[in-house]
């Protein structure tokens, strides 16, 4: 297994213009909770594909970073019991409220890129999906002024953060 070091300086390099990750902090919460919202329907209540998901990947940040992996099974849980609420609605508000955050959050993810002039790293690699929110659980704590070596490392690797211009390939294909 890869460790976190790898996984968040892979998904790092596609993410270095300021505009994009911002965007992220939007997409990537509205996307994990119509997933879950999605997921909630199958099942009963609490017991639901959500809640499973929720632990398959709480087990896989652990196994990368215990400490990380704690952090990401907290916001995994929040956005899970988020999602479940969503699920227990009656089925137009559930279907309108999941298609509204899959549809808006993947919409904010490629405006983001558009800043970025690159396509999304889970285009290359699917794990991309597992690694956007691990990637903004650390951008938080970088923030926070922890994990500084760590964040050194992604640096180093995947090179600074910076206000880029919008780049006209990138314009032009989403178009």
């Amino acid at each position: 297994m890869a460790s976190l070091i790898d996984r968040l300086a892979s998904y790092a390099e596609y993410h270095r213009d300021r505009r994009n990750i911002a965007t992220h902090f939007v997409g990537i919460p509205m996307i994990l909770v119509g997933t879950q919202a999605a997921l909630a329907r199958i099942g009963v209540g609490p017991l639901n594909a959500a809640a499973g998901a929720t632990a398959l990947a709480a087990r896989y940040y652990r196994a990368l970073d215990p400490t990380y992996g704690a952090a990401m099974a907290a916001v995994l849980g929040a956005t899970c019991a988020l999602g479940t609420g969503i699920g227990m609605l009656p089925l137009p508000a559930w279907a309108g409220a999941t298609a509204g955050l899959l549809v808006g959050g993947w919409a904010i993810q490629f405006l983001g890129h558009a800043f970025e002039g690159r396509k999304p790293a889970f285009l290359d690699d699917l794990r991309g999906l597992l690694d956007g929110p691990l990637f903004l659980v650390a951008e938080v704590a970088f923030a926070l002024g922890l994990s500084p070596e760590l964040q050194a490392e992604v640096e180093r690797r995947a090179g600074p953060t910076r206000w880029g211009k919008i780049a006209s390939t990138a314009v032009a294909s989403a178009a």
